[in-house]
Order: C-alpha cells, then structure tokens, then sequence
C-alpha cells in the first residue's frame, strides 16, 4: 500500500497591513535568529495531547556520541527533518525526538584517550576523582593510562559525553533541524536503563533469551564478545604453510595447508568433502598431528572445499567460524589455547599429553598468536614437517568493525536472543515481518532479507565493557562459592534500573555478596544495539509514560543509514516482534553514502570525511541542505560545495524576487485575493503552480524529496525568468488597474505557495521572507492547496505561461545574436508560433511585447515545433 498526501488545512492568509521588506535582504545571520525565535516560540514542539491519527512519530537515529560529527550525518539528517516538516505542514503533529547514543566501546575509547584512564573494575570508587589529563591524551600508551574504578570511569564518561552533546546540539541547530528539543533522551540515561531491562526480564521470562558458554567471536583488544552484525571483512596478508600430519593408516604424509600453523595444538581433527576420492580412504582413520603428536580423525563434511589449498583441512578450537560448525555438527572435543588477553594459556590443552609436545608447547605459551606462529614455522621448518617454504597470499580476515586486531574465538558464557539464527520459525516470521514493512527506496528490503536468510547464530547481546546498561540479574552462590547460572536472580520491574555490582536482589542483604551461599552480580553489560534496538520504546515513554507510547507507537517511520540495517533495523524489528507482535514502525527511509571525489564513501575510518561546521558557516545551511536534498533515498551522493553553491543562489534568488513581489502588496491594495485574478498569464502561472503543489506533495508523501524539489525549484526559476518578467510592465499600472491587480494578486498567492513549497528544504530563507508579511511561521503554515490554486486560475491551463515564456525566449535570442543588452528595444518582430501555441501565446501578447521591449509584435501560427523569429528589427 503506497503512502497518500495528507489532506492540507486551510491555508493561512492573514497579513499584516503592508509587508515590512529589508532595504537588502541577506542570508548571513539568519540561522542563529530564527534557530533563537522557534526555541523561544516552541514552535516544534509536540502536542502531547494528539490523538494518534493526528500523529506522525519519527524514530529519529541516534548519532553516537564519541567525537564529531561529519558530513554524512549532515546529509541523512536533512532527509529526516524533510518529512518532518513537510508532515507538519500537512496537518500533523509531529513527534521529532532526539537521542544520544552515548554508551558502549566508542565512548570508552575516547575516554580512554581524553582522560588517559582506564577501568579496573577491582579499583574501589574514589570520590572527587580528578583524571591526570582533560583533552588529548592519545600519546599516553596503555600501560601508563590511570586505573580506575568502574564508577569512576563510568562518571567521566558521562561528563564527556554531556559536552559532546551540547556540541552535536548546537550543529543540529545550526543546521536547522525542526528537533522537539524537550523529547531528548540518552542510550545511557535512566529511562533508557530501565526499558532495556525490562525488555530483557520479559525476554527472559518468555524464553527468548538464554545464556550458554560457547564459542565467542572476541576482540582481543577490548576483551569483548562480538555479535556477528559488527563483524567486517578486511584483506589482510598471509601465507599457506604446508604441514604434513603422520597417517597411521599411509604410507605417507597427509598433507594441510593452512594460514594459522600456530593452532596445531588445537587441532582436533582433519577434515575433508565426502566425495574427494583423494582422502575417502582415510574417513575413520587417524593422523598425528606434528610436533605435538596428538592422535585426531579424519573426517568428511560438507563444508570442505576440495579445491581449496590440498583439499583437505585441519579443525581447530577455534580458528574461523566454520571450525565452529565442524566441531558442533561433528561433535569433536575442544581444544582451547587462546585466552582472553589473545595470548597462547599457560598450560597446554587437554589431550597433549607428550613429553616432546608439552615441551614444544611451553616455548610457545603467552605469546601472541603472530609469535607463536613465528616459532613454530621454525620448529616445523627443523622437523621436516613443513614442506618448502610459506606462499605470501591476501586473504579476508574477520575483524570487529570497531578493532584494530583480528577476531579470534574463545569460548565463554554470554547472553543471546533468539532471532532466527538457529530456528526457522523465527526467521520465517521476521521475513515476513521485513515484507510487512514499506522500504523507500523498495530494493532495499533485498538487503535485509539477505541478513535475515544468511544467519547462523542467535543474537549475542552481551559485552564485557564497562559503560552500558547492566544485565538485571543476579547468581546464587552455593557452599563452595560457585554461581549458579541456570538459577538467575532476576530483579523486579518496580526496581528499574538496578545495577546488579551495587544493588542488591530480593532477599538478601548487602553483606551477602560474593560470600558463600550468598549472591554475585552479573559483570556484564548489553551489547550497545540490545539498547539501540529499543529507541522506539525510549523516546516513546514505553517504561515511563504509557499515555506517550500509545499515541506514538509504532511509529511513522524509521530514517537511517543503508550499512545498519542488519544491526539497527534487524534489531529493532527483533525486539518488536517479540514484544509486542508488530512493527515498530511503518516506513523505513534509508539514505546513501557520501562519496569522496575518488568516488570513494566518506567514514570516519578511512580519514576522508568533512566536518560540516565550516560547510554550514560558509555557504548557509539552506545551501547545505540544498546540497543534501538533492539526492534521492538509497542513493550516494557526491560531495558537492558546487551543489552547495547552487543552493545558495537559490536562496539568496528567493530573498531577491520575494521583496520584488512584495513591493506591491501595499496598504489597500489586494493581498491574497483570487478574484482579481483575471489576466490569462496570470492564471495560467497559478494553473502551473497547482500542478506542481499536487505532484510535489505526492512526491514528499512518496519520501520523494528530490522530486518535490525539482519540480519546486524548476516552477520557481520559471517564475523569475520569465513570469516576473513578463508581467514587470503591468505590475507597475501601464496596462490599467484591473490588469495590475491581477499581476499583483498572481504575485501574492504564488509567492504564499512557493514559500510553503520551498520551507522544507530552505527553512531559514522562507520564514524570513514569511515573516516579512505574514504573523506567525511557515512552518506551522499549511502546506499549500493545489485546489484554492486551480480556483483562482478559473479553469486555465498552464499554456499561457509556457507559450509567453516560449515566444519571450525567441526575443531575447534577437537581442544575444545581434550582442546587445537586453534592455535593447526592438523595433518590430515577427514570431512564428507553432499552432498549437498560438491562442496561448497570443492571451498574452501585451505582456510578451513589453518584457521584450518590442513596440510591434507580430505573433503568426507554423507548423514549426517551437517558436522561430521570422523577421525582427532593433530599434
């Protein structure tokens, strides 16, 4: 079902008694006194009182508050506040929260760097803590970094963050975001602890979620488990080192070829396709594996790739995510040598149990793996069991989007959330969930799909991190002191939010922790998407103003970026769906990529992003979102300051022609007045002008904004070229009163649409021009009726204009070839007029004589396709 234009209200008309234009009207200083008048005036503010009908409620994304703001979120961000205008133009109420995304490993990051501390969750709180650095403090290595305790970390995070949102504030401004800044929220702050454990208690209490010890993608550098939606691919330099294992059943060597020799000891078997006749004599039996001399089988499954390497693979606990697979499905023994800190354990794996292979092992225990692997290509190098010597290749490597160092796989207890990964009937009914939703641009939909078809594993939302919503549980201790994580002590809803290493669970006492049949907190906090993934429920009051959340969930729509869509957006419906069995939102607009002019994407990552700021203060912010709305939904942009430029001379054009308008909506003359409106051109500028109302609000309905600035833009340069000008003459009383108030009244009622038109896009530059002649703001105006036009314009179509802006083209071509100004006379002319033009251009032939100062105008029909000069003579 495609969206419909909202029904506009009836326009406002009211004027003060003469129009008080500038003497030079200019943009510069524009944003700060109107970003001052709208907050002073409340002017978006959002009616909590509406009925839901009435509502339009934007799930507005929340920029992640670890740094600054960049040309990208400009750009996406103009998209958003488009619609939102547009809508509350339309007649809605229009719920434009804020939020801040101001928790999890970016945040800890930059902390790190601007404080020069790092958390010890051991450290006791000390109060009034004063951090050795405030401001850059990236030079101070790790090790020399102050620790600290939990709360106090926690507390400069939260100071840092409070700066940086007053700064993100005042660009948002600046840009002119039409933001209801009393609906503000942090990922962070209190409601929003509070809705994401009570998303997880009632998750928990339905089954939804489950805690398990398994295999964990982790990052070694933060020491966190890593869900698989953050998980990205970079190229990465290698070598295949080919090893040969010993057969107990050949004559000869088996041979491997791998990138990772130093997991030999975590070799728990060989593996290779059922239907390699190469290795089919070998399914059952054993290998040795070299140097360790650890017995392991040979087996087949569906995942080896005969043409990969040798053909025949080892599997290690762990190496990859498919060694995960082969050793669930297989049900190998596990292996484990790699601890959290990403160094070999002290003690070698269960199973290697040989003098010569515990020997080998101590010289390679608590190195990194790239050491590890260093000393074992020269001991296999001794041995003879590493043949020839390693090929150099580029290969993928997984790494967490926010890392540095590669994933490896550890195997600890996390928290997950059942979201189709391991059951079809979930995934089914999220598939069917993503084909519920209205995607604009639509092929986007495919990008989602192709998450949801290609999970392997449930949501893993846990995170051993400091600065993120704790899990609202606790564990029993038995008599030895050992939790009991089958039996979790959850906290009650009326307690939210709790903070389970300082709070403490129903029926026990403080003095009980960490004793003997006493209590223990869980340590962790939730993934920082388990708390994104509920920024409809948080800015909708869901926890805490239940009246609130009924009038604005679900919500209208779901604004982003195309790259999150399997993070955000898939968690987003995930919780949804669980907790409420719907949407959580109608539409979802997503946005393209800015590119670099190597048409490269600008990110953060790659160092090729532009801080917008400067942008906004050197070119305006209506030419920056000009710039922006130029591009349509899903589609990348360029950047462009030429585009920018553009949009400033729009705006700067829009100043200019509106104070020649209103210079004659004088005291007693007709304002907005259809009636007077009774010369050809004029109605057939409105007859224009109907059409472009009513395909430019389907367009914005349709979250077209491209569109419906096209067509606004070309009707209002139109307007300037050529209807401004061919009405100069009249405007003024040369052609008698009644013609002139015609002119006068065309000029009025076309300026109040185009001014409605352009606000979404140019909202500084309109409401200044409205305020120059109208009470109250453009943006609380209605957005203009393409019917009142077509009343005015009483039945004329718009050929009048195009033919008058036709013939008027072919005088000015006169003057061009003959090189004189065009304030140049010309003495007679004659036009040839294609016929089906001709009783439109000659409706108005006074007024095309006058704008091309031609005392005798001569209009004659042809057969031409376009108007021809015939015969013309300058004066």
């Amino acid at each position: 079902m495609s969206a419909q234009p909202v029904q506009p209200a009836t326009p406002t008309t009211d004027l003060p008694i003469e129009p008080r234009v500038p003497e030079r009207p200019a943009l510069e200083g524009l944003e700060e006194r109107w970003d001052a008048r709208w907050n002073q005036a409340q002017t978006y503010r959002f009616d909590t009182g509406a009925t839901r009908d009435r509502v339009y409620s934007i799930d507005t994304p929340p920029p992640t508050v670890s740094g600054s703001l960049h040309v990208g979120h400009v750009f996406s961000y103009t998209h958003t506040d488009i619609v939102a205008r547009y809508q509350r133009m339309a007649g809605k109420q229009v719920f434009y929260p804020m939020g801040w995304d101001d928790n999890g490993l970016p945040t800890e990051r930059r902390v790190q760097n601007y404080y020069g501390v790092r958390c010890d969750p051991s450290l006791p709180y000390e109060p009034g803590f004063v951090p050795p650095h405030d401001g850059d403090a990236k030079s101070v290595k790790a090790a020399d970094q102050v620790p600290v305790s939990r709360r106090n970390f926690v507390e400069l995070c939260e100071r840092l963050s409070g700066e940086d949102e007053k700064q993100f504030e005042a660009l948002w401004r600046r840009l002119g975001l039409s933001i209801d800044w009393s609906q503000t929220y942090q990922t962070i702050g209190s409601s929003a602890r509070a809705a994401s454990q009570r998303a997880f208690l009632r998750n928990l209490a339905r089954g939804e979620v489950y805690q398990a010890e398994a295999p964990t993608l982790w990052d070694v550098t933060f020491r966190t488990a890593v869900a698989q939606a953050e998980l990205e691919d970079r190229v990465t330099p290698g070598a295949y080192h080919r090893i040969g294992f010993h057969s107990l059943a050949a004559d000869k060597p088996v041979y491997i070829e791998t990138t990772r020799p130093e997991l030999l000891p975590a070799c728990v078997a060989l593996v290779a396709h059922p239907d390699d006749a190469r290795y089919q004599p070998l399914f059952g039996t054993t290998v040795r594996t070299p140097l360790f001399d650890v017995e392991v089988p040979v087996v087949a499954h569906r995942l080896a790739e005969p043409d990969k390497g040798s053909g025949i693979a080892m599997i290690c606990t762990f190496g990859d995510v498919t060694d995960v697979v082969w050793w669930r499905e297989l049900h190998l023994p596990t292996r484990a040598i790699l601890g959290w800190d990403g160094r070999l354990l002290a003690n070698p794996p269960l199973g290697l149990d040989s003098p010569g292979g515990r020997a080998v092992y101590d010289e390679i225990a608590g190195k990194t793996p790239f050491s590890a692997r260093a000393r074992l290509v020269e001991l296999l190098g001794e041995s003879g069991d590493l043949v020839g010597a390693p090929t150099p290749i580029t290969h993928p490597v997984k790494f967490f989007e926010k890392g540095d160092r590669p994933l490896e796989i550890v195997t600890t207890r996390q928290w997950y959330i059942r979201n189709g990964g391991l059951d079809g009937g979930v995934r089914a009914a999220l598939l069917a969930r993503g084909r519920e939703l209205r995607w604009y641009p639509d092929f986007m939909r495919v990008r989602y799909e192709n998450w949801v078809e290609g999970l392997t594993s449930d949501w893993l939302i846990s995170r051993q991190r400091f600065f993120g919503v704790p899990f609202p549980v606790w564990y029993p201790l038995d008599d030895d002191g050992a939790p009991d994580y089958a039996q979790p002590l959850a906290a009650s809803e009326s307690s939210l939010p709790v903070d389970p290493s300082s709070d403490t669970p129903p029926g026990y006492s403080p003095s009980q922790r960490g004793m003997p049949g006493g209590f223990v907190g869980d340590p962790d906090v939730m993934d920082t998407w388990a708390t994104s993934s509920l920024t409809p429920e948080i800015a909708g009051g869901w926890s805490t103003d239940s009246d609130l959340f009924a009038r604005v969930f679900p919500m209208d729509l779901r604004p982003q970026a195309q790259d999150i869509i399997r993070t955000w957006l898939f968690a987003t419906v995930v919780r949804s769906h669980l907790e409420f069995n719907s949407l959580p939102f109608a539409n979802a607009a997503i946005s393209g990529f800015i590119l670099d002019p190597d048409r490269k994407k600008m990110s953060k990552s790659k160092g090729n992003v532009v801080t917008p700021m400067g942008l906004l203060e050197r070119h305006g912010s209506d030419a920056v979102r000009y710039w922006a709305a130029s591009a349509r939904l899903g589609t990348d942009a360029e950047f462009s300051e030429g585009q920018m430029k553009i949009g400033r001379r729009l705006a700067i054009k829009l100043l200019n022609a509106s104070k020649f308008a209103l210079g004659f909506l004088t005291e007693g003359g007709p304002r907005l007045s259809p009636e007077a409106v009774t010369e050809p051109l004029d109605r057939a500028c409105l007859a224009a002008l109907a059409e472009v109302v009513e395909r430019s609000g389907a367009a914005l309905a349709e979250y077209d904004h491209t569109r419906a600035l096209e067509l606004t833009e070309t009707f209002f340069w139109t307007f300037c070229d050529n209807y401004i000008e061919l009405i100069k003459d009249r405007v003024h009383g040369r052609a008698g009163e009644v013609a002139a108030a015609s002119a006068r009244a065309a000029l009025g009622l076309a300026l109040d649409a185009v001014l409605r038109l352009f606000a979404p896009f140019l909202p500084f530059a309109t409401e200044e021009v409205w305020s120059w002649w109208h009470q109250g703001s453009v943006h609380l105006a209605s957005w203009p009726s393409g019917g009142n036009l077509r009343e005015a314009a009483a039945g004329a179509t718009r050929d009048a204009l195009d033919a008058a802006g036709a013939v008027l083209t072919a005088l000015r071509k006169v003057k061009s070839e003959a090189k004189v100004s065009m304030r140049a006379e010309i003495e007679s002319a004659e036009i040839g007029v294609p016929s089906a033009l001709f009783a439109a251009a000659d409706s108005a032939h006074g007024d095309i004589a006058a704008a091309g100062r031609t005392r005798v105008l001569t209009l004659t029909p042809t057969n031409a396709d376009t108007p021809t000069i015939i015969a013309a003579t300058l004066a």
